[in-house]
């Protein structure tokens, strides 16, 4: 049986600015990056070719860091799903109109540091490696190394806390 969620507090201002600048700054980023390159075919390949690039050379620690982080904000999250009953969080801001916007702000919240320190990271990359910044990148990467991974692990957490929660709730009944 699923406890009541302690009342919450309101996030802290600092938090609302951080997941608004998580927001805002790609979509601002994606439109300059349209703006400022465009989308050829020159622009494709080179696009392509940057991003498999990041795999090798300088910083590739952030293909751990940024997972690694992601998997520490998905343990906080799917644990307490799964201790206070709620739903899977892809099923619930897929299916249920009434809870999306809470579980979508609360997703947001959770991977807004993620997100900005992917994006710091990736800049710092491009001005060293690729002597430019191409904004579209950057954001893929913060996208790719940090956001995927975090619904990915939150949703396998959320399953194994389950399994866990109702494994001892059984045997601390017989």
């Amino acid at each position: 049986m699923a406890t009541a969620e302690p009342s919450r507090d309101q996030p802290s201002r600092g938090a609302r600015v951080m997941t608004w600048l998580a927001v805002g700054l790609p979509v601002i980023l994606l439109a300059w990056g349209i703006a400022q390159y465009g989308w050829s075919t020159e622009v494709h390949q080179r696009f392509w070719s940057d991003i498999f690039a990041r795999a090798s050379g300088p910083m590739t620690f952030r293909f751990y860091l940024q997972p690694t982080m992601a998997l520490i904000a998905a343990l906080h999250d799917g644990i307490r799903d799964a201790r206070f009953g709620h739903k899977a969080f892809f099923w619930t801001v897929a299916l249920d109109p009434t809870k999306r916007g809470g579980r979508l702000r609360e997703g947001l919240q959770s991977t807004a540091r993620i997100v900005l320190l992917g994006l710091s990271m990736d800049v710092i990359y491009q001005l060293r490696v690729l002597h430019r910044f191409y904004p579209i990148e950057g954001v893929l990467m913060a996208i790719v190394l940090a956001v995927v991974p975090y619904f990915v692990f939150r949703w396998v957490v959320e399953g194994a806390s389950r399994w866990w929660f109702a494994r001892h709730q059984a045997g601390s009944q017989a």
